[in-house]
Formats: C-alpha cells, sequence, structure tokens
C-alpha cells in the first residue's frame, strides 16, 4: 500500500505544484519586457507590457492595439481599446518561460513564449 501511495505522489506532484501565476508574479515577470508568443498552427504575436499594466499588442499582420491587464478569478485578463470583452488567461511560468491557457469559451487555446526573441512592434495600422 506504501509503494501505491508513494508512487501516487511521486506523479501527481508536477500538476499539483503548477500553480498558475498571480498577479504580482506576473507583473514582475513581464513589466517593462517585450514577449513574443507562439499560437498553434505557427503564427505569433508580440505584446509589450507598459508600467501600470498598460499593454500593447502587435499581431502577426501588423495590427497593434493598446490596453490594460487584470486579475480576474486566478486568470490575467486584457482589455483592449475598442474592444469591451476581456481576453482572459491562465499563465504559467515553466523553465523555458510562459504558457498560457485562454479561458474565455472552449476549445481552449494554448500559447507559449518565444524564448531569446526581441521582435519588435510592427504597427500598420494602429487602431487606438
Amino acid at each position: 500500500m506504501l509503494k501505491i501511495l508513494l508512487c501516487l505522489m511521486v506523479f501527481a506532484s508536477p500538476a499539483l505544484a503548477q500553480e498558475p501565476m498571480n498577479a504580482t508574479q506576473f507583473e514582475t515577470y513581464v513589466e517593462g519586457r517585450t514577449i513574443t508568443f507562439l499560437y498553434p498552427g505557427g503564427s505569433t504575436g508580440t505584446e509589450s507590457y507598459l508600467t501600470n499594466r498598460r499593454v500593447m499588442w502587435s499581431s502577426q499582420e501588423g495590427i497593434c492595439l493598446y490596453g490594460v491587464w487584470y486579475a480576474s478569478k486566478g486568470d490575467i485578463c486584457f482589455r483592449y481599446d475598442h474592444d469591451p470583452i476581456p481576453k482572459c488567461w491562465r499563465v504559467y511560468l515553466e523553465p523555458d518561460g510562459m504558457r498560457s491557457i485562454f479561458t474565455n469559451n472552449p476549445p481552449y487555446t494554448e500559447i507559449y513564449e518565444m524564448r531569446d526573441r526581441t521582435d519588435p512592434l510592427i504597427c500598420h495600422d494602429l487602431n487606438s
């Protein structure tokens, strides 16, 4: 019985140990940085994290939006100017960077921070 219990503890530990980032952890990690994210299918997006929880997002197509981020129910949510619907993510810090799961509606999209990238924001049509 002890062997089974120990085995369950070993295999369950990584899943239980991984907690989403809270607002303070997220802010400490991102503020002042520009981070590029990889989406399923290979597209990317880049976000600059400004002071006072302001952000500027640039899609791969060069569409840029200003917004703010805030914590809500364990998620990190983004509200962009001219879009009243918040975009909420469950954010985890992993050895290779952030992994974020879009929580607004299934099926859930998962994006990954691209390490060692310093892509600039490209804004062909600044919308805000």
